[in-house]
């Protein structure tokens, strides 16, 4: 790229209308006063490899990777982190100046450092995980809660093989629960993670039994929309501590940003309110 030239980036998806990544980086390129642009994408999937190619050749430095790409965006890097490859998808994609494509999974850091801001005294090794789904979401929180110190966790989702999967993939200190014992385990559980789309707008609601919620759990929904699910809701009137999934977005976008603009962005009260305009 130009040394004088405005340096784009974007988030690629089908559908992407639903994406509050726009209003995001949008918001930080004006508090840090750069000249660039962020752009929704929308690009099908027989398209994903041309469409590629060809970014960094349009002034691209890097887009953010969602639903259904993320997995085939890894296939297609030139260079991959080992963050990515252990997840298994790609959310993060930098263009270097010769085109090539550096592909890394932030979701596992934005789960993290979303916790964290939320709850400063969460700690991993306070007791096991639950974490409900065996998705692309679940890899990246079953990373984050292994690498802090959980000393164990226990995962169930509808399609028991789905979750075998993940034990396999990550070793012993993962359980597998039968989706139909998933309100038993939160019984154990000093955190607890739903991974699904269940309770979000539009979809069937979540109806594990919450009864099991133990007071004093750290209770986290991936789901932003809405904001406070039932789950949540259930949650805090139970003495648990609610954790929406609205932060996990906010600081898995932050990485991608300071690499593309140069600046680290702050997660703060400003940017949620951009990301909920």
């Amino acid at each position: 790229m130009r040394p004088d030239a405005i340096p784009l980036a974007g988030v690629i998806g089908s559908p992407i209308g639903h994406s509050r990544s726009p209003q995001v980086h949008g918001h930080w390129l004006r508090a840090h006063g750069i000249r660039g642009y962020y752009i929704p994408m929308d690009i099908a999937e027989g398209d994903l490899a041309e469409a590629l190619r060809m970014l960094p050749r349009l002034g691209f430095v890097g887009v953010n990777v969602t639903v259904p790409h993320k997995e085939r965006a890894l296939a297609l890097a030139d260079h991959v982190s080992d963050t990515a490859r252990l997840i298994g998808a790609a959310n993060t994609l930098s263009f270097d100046a010769e085109g090539a494509i550096h592909a890394d999974n932030t979701d596992a850091h934005g789960f993290l450092a979303n916790l964290r801001q939320a709850v400063p005294g969460w700690n991993a090794a306070a007791g096991p995980a639950a974490v409900l789904g065996a998705g692309g979401a679940a890899r990246a929180v079953v990373v984050a809660l292994r690498d802090a110190g959980a000393p164990e966790i226990l995962i169930a989702n509808r399609t028991r093989d789905r979750a075998e999967a993940l034990r396999e993939a990550f070793g012993d200190r993962l359980r597998v629960v039968d989706w139909v014992e998933a309100g038993n385990m939160l019984e154990q559980a000093a955190t607890v993670v739903n991974t699904t789309a269940l309770g979000m707008t539009g979809k069937p609601p979540l109806r594990v039994p919450l009864d099991g919620l133990q007071r004093g759990a750290v209770v986290a929904d991936l789901v932003y929309a809405p904001l406070r699910t039932r789950l949540l809701e259930v949650a805090g009137e139970m003495g648990c501590i609610p954790v929406d999934g609205l932060g996990m977005l906010l600081h898995q976008a932050a990485p991608g940003f300071e690499r593309w603009f140069g600046a680290r962005p702050e997660v703060d009260a400003a940017t949620r309110a951009a990301a909920l305009q």
